[in-house]
């Protein structure tokens, strides 16, 4: 079974819920949330299930985190068709 190897970093469980509130992107959080939810013996299975994710998808997140630390599970933009821009200001009624 695989597990999160919290020692080697030098953390807790709740320091992942922890990292999980302070950051600042969605996919940053549930990252983190769903290593949280496996300290409590939950399988990287039904965490997928349970967020809608591919089991991989947390298996991997779960590798990530043991081979490279908290570091490795924050969101970085790799490409793709840029954000549409926002507006800076509201549309004015006409």
């Amino acid at each position: 079974m695989l597990r999160v190897d919290y020692d080697r970093w030098g953390q807790r469980p709740d320091e992942l819920r922890g990292l999980a509130v302070s950051s600042s992107h969605e996919r940053t959080r549930e990252r983190f949330l769903a290593l949280y939810e496996m300290s409590s013996g939950t399988s990287a299975t039904g965490v997928a299930a349970r967020i809608g994710r591919h089991p991989q998808s947390v298996m991997q997140w779960v590798r990530a985190y043991n081979s490279s630390g908290p570091e490795a599970l924050i969101y970085q933009r790799t490409g793709g068709r840029p954000p549409f821009a926002r507006r800076s200001r509201p549309r004015s009624a006409a």
